[in-house]
């Protein structure tokens, strides 16, 4: 046998779905994508050798979404896909998925297109025959036919890419932008399966992947959802009709990638429940002791709901622990005090509850209380709200805290002030203010939220025609205070609801 240095042995890619039945490979091949290229209107030229060179960087910066790979897989299949590549035309392309779909169920109106799209993915791996893999040739050099089907779908269900197996195509794809899954979900059943599970967001949160998106509600059943990174904004499927749901008087509440509603009724509260896997609503597990005006927060697949009160004004001092991958709810021990229209936050892995009305409604109660989730004890904070914004009474709404970077911030929406808790003198100072469009109803109507490592206000002003809302954000670790808005749309100005979800 002969020997002798290795040289790069220079070979252009297969097409995207084509099984490695040729690749010559050594210790030093090299491979060569520069005659792979694909013009993509609207977007930079991108190559699947790019996308093949992220794999190599030896360590990706936590919490770093790569929209570039996900934009050049997109490309690089709609290629090869029946029909995808009209896609840029007809506005559905990935650079503007986030405006036609959120998540990753399918739409009412591309089903046919999208199946007969997904039905074609085979016939990319006839287009050259020397390399079909439904093709063997016998010792007289004659191609025969052998069926490969199963093995071809259980190839198309592991590799996703085979190019690189199924492994580090999840590991691409955690990277990707979750605005670009509806549009990776579409390429084939192997694509969509993934988009659909829990695993890629397990793999996400586990890698420290996290992207933040703001849900809200500026009408009973309508929700909507806003991308703070590409600004982008999109309805919801609308929910399902509900008497419990016909009043402002209903919380909610993001945990892993679920967005929970909680509505008010007699006897009992109604919970609708969001999935970002299927873009769709469903009915959600009811609460072991069903309440409204609640406090509560949400850390990673877990949420704590705290304190409230039922349909007959009876205030609650229990809390409960909701845990989005079982959808259970587990009782947990109760707070030294009973309170409603509180607030909740986690800072510093623990569940702070500040604030409130308490049993006899005469006076909102200034303490806070601390939940250790390994010891399972509550501590009473005394004194923990004087100072602080929105000090809670009947007609006022819950003191407008959250938490960006485990630091404690509040909205005084009479003085028009930000303000940050010094946890360890126990005392708040104030920051900044807050931005011209936050315009609230005795603190109703502003929704006032940590997003990553930014402060999250949105709000605007109503008026007779029809007002507008506002998102504006700031990052209270810079040394001067500048808000920037990020969006800016018509609505009717009241946000009832909101909630920050991120995975």
């Amino acid at each position: 046998m002969l020997e002798g240095p290795s040289f790069p042995v220079r070979r252009d890619l297969p097409r995207a779905c084509e099984q490695e039945t040729k690749f010559i490979y050594d210790g030093f091949s090299l491979i060569e994508t520069s005659n792979f290229k694909r013009k993509s209107e609207d977007m930079e030229d991108f190559t699947l050798g790019n996308s093949l060179k992220l794999l190599k960087i030896n360590k990706i910066e936590e919490n770093e979404v790569d929209f570039n790979l996900s934009l050049s897989l997109v490309v690089f299949q709609s290629d090869n896909v029946d029909g995808a590549g009209d896609q840029s035309e007809n506005g559905d392309g990935a650079a503007d998925q986030f405006d036609n779909k959120v998540g990753s169920g399918d739409q009412s109106g591309n089903e046919d297109s999208a199946e007969d799209r997904l039905d074609n993915v085979d016939q990319f791996n006839k287009e050259d025959g020397d390399v079909d893999p439904s093709y063997n040739r016998d010792g007289g050099g004659n191609r025969t036919h052998v069926d490969q089907s199963n093995n071809r779908d259980h190839a198309a269900g592991d590799s996703l890419i085979p190019q690189i197996g199924r492994d580090n195509s999840i590991e691409c794809i955690a990277r990707c932008s979750r605005s670009d899954y509806g549009s990776i979900s579409s390429l084939n059943r192997s694509f969509r399966s993934l988009i659909e599970s829990e695993e890629l967001y397990k793999l996400r949160r586990k890698s420290g992947i996290v992207e933040h998106w703001v849900y809200f509600s500026c009408s009973l059943l309508e929700w909507e959802v806003f991308d703070p990174l590409r600004r982008g904004w999109k309805h919801l499927p609308r929910m399902p009709f509900n008497d419990c749901f016909m009043t402002s008087d209903k919380e909610s509440l993001a945990v892993g990638t679920e967005l929970l509603v909680f509505g008010k009724g007699i006897p009992s509260h109604i919970i609708y429940k969001y999935s970002i896997l299927t873009n769709s609503w469903s009915t959600g597990m009811e609460m072991n002791t069903p309440r409204c005006l609640f406090g509560s927060a949400a850390l990673g697949e877990i949420a704590i709901v705290a304190g409230g009160c039922d349909w007959w004004g009876n205030v609650f001092s229990s809390a409960e622990l909701y845990n989005s991958d079982t959808g259970t709810w587990l009782t947990l021990p109760s707070m030294n005090k009973a309170r409603k229209k509180c607030s909740a936050v986690f800072m510093d892995g623990k569940f702070y509850v500040v604030g409130g009305l308490g049993v006899e409604n005469a006076n909102p109660l200034t303490c806070g209380e601390v939940f250790d989730l390994e010891r399972r004890t509550w501590t009473v904070i005394p004194d923990m709200l004087p100072g602080a914004p929105g000090a809670c009474v009947t007609s006022e709404a819950p003191p407008l805290l959250t938490v960006v970077n485990n630091e404690l911030y509040a909205a005084d929406y009479a003085r028009r002030e930000v303000r940050k808790y010094n946890k360890i003198s126990n005392s708040w100072s104030t920051v900044g203010t807050l931005p011209e469009a936050a315009v609230s109803m005795n603190g109703w109507g502003l929704a006032f939220r940590g997003c990553g490592d930014q402060l999250i206000v949105i709000g605007g002003p109503r008026a007779l025609g029809g007002g507008y809302i506002e998102v504006n954000s700031w990052n209270p670790s810079e040394s001067a205070q500048q808000w920037t808005m990020l969006g800016r749309k018509r609505s009717g100005g009241f946000v009832y609801n909101c909630a920050i979800m991120g995975c």
